[in-house]
């Protein structure tokens, strides 16, 4: 059995960065926004002063994720550390929901006992200039983990393009509600605010659980693997059993090899890293590991090996060669 690991290009020193950007993004709007509550009496306002607290809290875990995700592997984490990054994840989701409850709660109770707002002008101000701060930082967070792979810098992200929008409506709000006079026009866009909090919660959360039970790669990431190995399979070889999953910025990807049973070590070994570099060069932070199986033996087709990756019958007798290689769903 080959392996190839992964050498992750992932710039550890510029996600904590971007981290740091983050928090201290999150900890600027968040005074922003207390202030502008504070100025109007506003529950929207409070909502999105709440949401920016939970925004400073994900921030923080995310820092901490990116830091220890970067940690090299070790005796006791084999694989590394990157799937820290799925818990980070779905913590931030359960921030989120939080934020979400918390918002409708005020909402509700302002609803029941409303009551006139003050200094709506200042408060537009300020809640549209941490409004462009968190959009800003949004992008960055949002491109930076889809760059390098990091759930977390891109559930920041977009934890903090949650807040942006939660911040539009607020600002709706006060306009409708300084235009029109109508005061619990403010709660209940607020609630509005806190079922598409809610969502984007849920979505985070339902992101980190799929990592974390090795869900596998998008199917074009497999298409583009499939297409690099069978580019360099030769006659009489073919392959079998891929499997494929995901762990923070590193993916791994393992299947098995069958040649003919006259192949030497030396070839066999040189067949893999051929197949090891053609992984690679489709998926450059990928993990391989290839099995190589004699293609004449039958227990290389072994139909309780195949059958959970594969929709072909197990009884079926496969050709040896690459053009019918059972090599997965298609």
């Amino acid at each position: 059995m080959a392996q190839a690991q992964a050498h992750p290009s992932q710039p550890a020193t510029s996600l904590t960065r971007l981290a740091l950007l983050a928090i201290a993004a999150a900890a600027a709007t968040m005074a922003l926004k207390f202030l502008a509550y504070f100025l109007t009496g506003s529950v929207g306002l409070l909502s999105d002063a709440v949401e920016s607290t939970a925004n400073l809290v994900a921030a923080m875990t995310a820092l901490f994720a990116v830091w220890f995700a970067a940690r090299p592997v070790d005796r006791t984490h084999n694989y590394g550390h990157e799937k820290v990054e799925f818990f980070a994840g779905g913590i931030e989701g359960f921030l989120i929901i939080a934020a979400a409850v918390s918002i409708a709660v005020v909402a509700i109770q302002r609803l029941r006992n409303p009551h006139e707002l003050e200094g709506i002008g200042l408060g537009l101000v300020i809640a549209i200039i941490a409004s462009a701060i968190n959009f800003a930082v949004s992008r960055i967070l949002v491109n930076a983990g889809r760059r390098y792979q990091s759930i977390a810098l891109e559930a920041d992200g977009r934890h903090l393009m949650t807040d942006v929008i939660t911040s539009a409506g607020v600002v709706v709000g006060l306009i409708l509600v300084r235009i029109t006079g109508i005061s619990w026009l403010d709660p209940v866009l607020a609630l509005l605010i806190a079922l598409n909090i809610l969502w984007t919660g849920f979505s985070l959360i339902r992101m980190s659980v799929d990592g974390l039970m090795d869900k596998a790669l998008p199917e074009e990431d497999v298409s583009a693997l499939r297409q690099a190995i069978e580019a360099e399979l030769e006659p009489g070889e073919t392959y079998h059993a891929l499997r494929t999953r995901r762990a923070g910025s590193r993916d791994f990807v393992d299947f098995h090899l069958l040649v003919p049973g006259e192949l030497t070590v030396q070839r066999a070994h040189e067949v893999t890293h051929r197949l090891e570099a053609a992984v690679v060069s489709a998926l450059p932070r990928a993990a391989v590991t290839v099995h190589v199986e004699p293609i004449e033996d039958p227990t290389a087709w072994d139909a309780a090996e195949i059958a959970p990756f594969e929709e072909d019958d197990p009884g079926t007798t496969l050709p040896h060669s690459s053009a019918y290689a059972p090599v997965g769903r298609r």
